[in-house]
């Protein structure tokens, strides 16, 4: 048995900084919102002539369409504009040809805001219906509301930290904040409990038997007991990610990111932050 709770303190602190840091960074730079949450077009061109930002801005003051972004890297120009028709961008790419140079299309998406606004509220919904699910689903199969208490914090715990990453992607990388996200927060959640509710079962297994008055000795043998094969587990998807990151295209790599630091911190969560308040719960609930 390795006395992993002995240093709940280190866990606490260290959980409380990542935290505090991803509380700072959403107050203060928030994130990058994609059009499929703030509506607008999206259009990515390639161009066979270089051409500089000026002159492609000229286009759409022409047209007397607004622009939120203009992006020129080598041949490829990455524009973000209000909503805009099917005509409107056929006009657009024809007034670039005129500058000098041919077009050639690779991505053109166009969000209105009802349809944003309604990307949000969903977002938020299967975020909602997902916490609810899992508190109710771990307080049935435990028969206590305590397990499923301490998995949920666990849980938001993951998700923010998550979160926070991300707001820093975003500020310094131009990371933008899409459904992908949504996913790799979704996903997150799902691994975060899984590895817990297996150490809670261990636990659990333990304290029928016993009683919970050893609850922190019987916590330490779960985790000793569970931990190498959640950590192998987990390195599966770690090895797996890491090569999507590296090889992978850029248009998947900040969404592969996502969920190579959700896996990781739900790793760590499971046995360092959910055991730990479970058995911090149990000891006031037995006083």
């Amino acid at each position: 048995m390795i006395p992993f709770l002995k240093y709940r303190l280190v866990y606490a602190l260290f959980s409380a900084a990542l935290i505090l840091i991803s509380i700072f960074s959403l107050v203060m730079w928030g994130f990058n919102y994609s059009v499929e949450f703030t509506g607008g077009s999206n259009l990515q061109y390639q161009l066979s002539a270089p051409k500089n930002e000026e002159q492609i801005r000229s286009v759409f003051d022409r047209l007397k369409i607004p622009v939120d972004e203009i992006e020129v890297k080598n041949n490829l120009v990455d524009i973000r504009t209000a909503a805009i028709s099917a005509n409107q961008e056929v006009q657009i790419r024809n007034d670039i040809g005129n500058l000098g140079t041919k077009v050639t299309v690779l991505r053109s998406e166009t969000v209105g805001a009802s349809l944003s606004q309604e990307t949000v509220k969903k977002t938020f919904i299967a975020m909602g219906l997902a916490i609810v699910g899992i508190l109710l689903f771990i307080a049935w199969a435990f028969k206590n509301f305590t397990f499923a208490i301490a998995a949920i914090v666990a849980l938001v715990h993951d998700v923010l930290i998550l979160a926070g990453a991300y707001s820093l992607m975003s500020h310094f990388f131009g990371a933008e904040l899409d459904t992908m996200f949504v996913t790799a927060a979704l996903t997150t959640m799902s691994f975060s409990v899984h590895d817990t509710i297996v150490m809670f079962d261990q636990l659990r297994h333990y304290l029928r038997r016993t009683g919970t008055g050893e609850v922190e000795k019987y916590a330490n043998i779960s985790i000793t007991e569970t931990f190498v094969r959640s950590l192998n587990n987990s390195m599966t998807v770690v090895f797996m990610l890491l090569a999507l990151v590296l090889l992978g295209g850029d248009t998947i790599r900040f969404f592969v990111l996502s969920l190579l630091i959700g896996t990781v911190v739900g790793t760590y969560s499971s046995p360092f932050v959910a055991m730990n308040l479970v058995v911090w719960l149990l000891k006031r609930k037995k006083r």
